[in-house]
C-alpha cells in the first residue's frame, strides 16, 4: 500500500526512476480499487452497459491516469531505457519485469539505494 500511495504524491513526476516493486505494487492497488469501483458502480446502478463503463470506475481511471503513466516511464528509466518504451505494447511489461540498472544512470540515482518510502 505504501508504493502505491508514494505513486500518488508523485502524481507527475516523469523524472527519476522507479523499483519494480513501486511499479508492480502500484498496479496490483489500482487494478483492486478499479475492480471496487465497479462493483460500486453496479451496486448502485451506476454502470451503462451500453458503453461497458460505470461513473464512479471511469472517474478513478482519470484521476490515476497520470500517475499510472508516470510511474511507468520511471519504470522505463530504471532499466535505462527512454520513456517512450512504455507506449510499446508486450515489450514494455517484458521490461517492467526486468531488474534495475545497478548504481546511477543518466536518469538518476538506484533507487534501491535509496530509504524506503514510509507512511507518517
Amino acid at each position: 500500500m505504501n508504493w502505491y500511495l508514494e505513486v500518488l504524491r508523485k502524481y507527475a513526476v516523469f523524472t527519476g526512476r522507479a523499483r519494480r516493486s513501486e511499479y508492480w505494487y502500484f498496479v496490483l492497488f489500482n487494478f483492486l480499487n478499479s475492480v471496487l469501483a465497479s462493483m460500486i458502480d453496479v451496486t448502485f446502478g451506476l454502470y451503462n452497459p451500453e458503453t461497458g463503463y460505470g461513473l464512479i470506475n471511469t472517474i478513478y481511471a482519470f484521476a490515476v491516469l497520470i500517475p499510472a503513466l508516470a510511474v511507468g516511464v520511471r519504470r522505463m528509466h530504471d532499466i535505462g531505457k527512454s520513456g517512450w518504451f512504455f507506449l510499446i505494447p508486450i515489450y514494455n511489461i517484458f521490461l517492467a519485469v526486468t531488474p534495475g540498472d545497478v548504481g546511477e544512470n543518466k536518469y538518476g540515482a538506484d533507487p534501491k539505494e535509496q530509504e524506503e518510502p514510509r507512511i507518517n
